[in-house]
């Protein structure tokens, strides 16, 4: 399976609201790698969240819930351009929970260990070779280009919304259907 298949637009607008919310360095270079961070830690995060193609195709029916909650929470919502439905329609795909949880991936390196020992088996990761080192192991170019992304403090008021959630999983060993 490939989460560009049925998680893309979940995965793409969630890591875009993500770099929205804790913008990088200037440069393209920075920029660059700040969302390669984003997006690997939102995709472990979304297979972590929907770990079947089912859970997958059933989202995708329902929709993620869109990024109010969080706008709200980081402040988002007083930027008018925010709102503009042609502008941002995006933010309908945004999942809160996904969001939430690439935070704390994104803030506690142990858990991104505990998050891919959790993937290893799952159906996500079954014949493919991921590689999610930027996540899992920053090089000092990327801790710079994502020192908002990956500050604890900042990230605390998303982290925390599900953070519980996550914990609990990763100490199941193995993620259950949402």
């Amino acid at each position: 399976m490939s989460a560009d298949s049925s998680l893309s637009s979940l995965i793409a607008a969630t890591a875009q609201w993500i770099i929205h919310a804790y913008p990088s360095g200037r440069g393209a270079l920075q920029r660059s790698l700040a969302e390669a961070q984003a997006r690997q830690a939102v995709t472990v995060a979304a297979w972590l969240r929907y770990p079947t193609e089912l859970d997958a195709q059933l989202m995708n029916l329902t929709g993620p819930g869109g990024s109010a909650r969080l706008d709200w929470i980081t402040g988002a919502e007083a930027d008018e351009d925010a709102w503009d439905p042609e502008r941002h329609a995006w933010r309908t795909w945004v999942d809160e929970v996904v969001a939430s949880w690439a935070a704390c991936l994104l803030g506690t390196p142990a858990l991104v260990t505990a998050a891919l020992a959790t993937l290893a088996g799952s159906a996500w990761a079954a014949g493919e070779t991921v590689d999610f080192r930027r996540l899992s192991h920053p090089n000092q170019n990327d801790r710079q280009a994502a020192a908002l992304l990956r500050h604890p403090d900042l990230l605390a008021p998303v982290a925390e919304l599900h953070h519980a959630q996550l914990k609990d999983l990763l100490e199941s060993g193995a993620p259950s259907s949402s």
